[in-house]
């Protein structure tokens, strides 16, 4: 059999407010604080803060940062251009400063290189003095008359060339009669404080082969101071040097021939002919000149 089931309502009555109730001003109240509150924010006016905990709105702050930051940038800038004007200001001082170290050192170099060039034309001065002096003290009686006619002295006599710093006499005889052997030559040279010429360079013989001049023959040419008389086999100049240059003409063979000619119209370096003393010639003397040249 089946079992039935009854439901029964009870009703509780009581002096204080219903429960219903309570919980409609719960709900009522609840819902009125959220509208309001949400009217509040929307409506865009700024939340009630109290006294108590009021601070300061972040915008300020921004404000307040950005302003320390633009005058610590006007400061750096400041800074900056002060360090600038004084940079510049140095610079331009150091400039000027090398500027007028540069003349200095300019004009110093060319005081110096004056003060070098005076320095060396006096020694060259001295030099060519002392050689004059020298000179004028190898003569027994000293020429003035004919090296220095009118207080101005010459280098050479007349008919003699000047080479340097020697003077040469080129002798020209047109007849046998006045031509010489070699001891003969070189005592004519000695008489006028020289003596027969000694070549000392390559430039030296070619100037003496310019002046020389074809006479007679093949065979004849000019005296130099150049034999093998005080040693057989060993060529010395007449002074007893021996020779640092040899312009001999090329395959000549002579045993007996101690004395040497230059010859014209042959090679300038390779005209020394060897010759017998006696044979005549003309010759060529040597001295120094009263004026040393440069």
């Amino acid at each position: 059999m089946d079992e039935e089931l009854h439901y029964a309502t009870v009703m509780f009555k009581s002096n204080d407010v219903s429960t219903q109730e309570l919980y409609a001003n719960y709900v009522e109240n609840t819902i009125y604080d959220e509208v309001k509150t949400e009217e509040q924010t929307c409506d865009g006016s700024r939340p009630v803060i109290s006294e108590s905990g009021k601070t300061a709105p972040p915008s300020t702050a921004l404000r307040v940062v950005a302003a320390g930051l633009g005058i610590l940038c006007v400061i750096l800038v400041s800074v900056i251009v002060v360090l600038r004007i004084y940079l510049n200001a140095v610079i331009s001082e150091y400039h000027t400063n090398y500027d007028n170290l540069t003349t200095q050192n300019l004009q110093l170099r060319t005081e110096k290189t004056d003060l070098e060039r005076q320095t060396d034309k006096l020694s060259r001065e001295r030099d060519a003095l002392n050689w004059t002096v020298g000179v004028i003290l190898e003569f027994d009686n000293f020429p003035v008359n004919r090296l220095c006619s009118q207080k101005v002295c010459k280098p050479c006599l007349a008919d003699w060339l000047l080479f340097r710093s020697s003077c040469y006499l080129f002798t020209g005889d047109r007849y046998s009669s006045s031509w010489k052997t070699w001891d003969e030559s070189r005592e004519h040279c000695r008489k006028m404080k020289a003596d027969l010429v000694m070549v000392g360079s390559q430039e030296e013989q070619e100037f003496i082969n310019n002046h020389t001049e074809r006479y007679n023959d093949d065979a004849h040419g000019y005296w130099i101071g150049l034999t093998n008389k005080a040693k057989a086999g060993q060529w010395l100049w007449a002074d007893g040097s021996i020779p640092t240059v040899k312009y001999w003409i090329v395959q000549q063979v002579s045993y007996w021939h101690q004395c040497t000619l230059i010859l014209p119209l042959k090679d300038p370096l390779a005209s020394w002919s060897k010759a017998s003393c006696d044979m005549r010639n003309r010759w060529i003397c040597e001295t120094k000149a009263l004026i040393k040249s440069d």
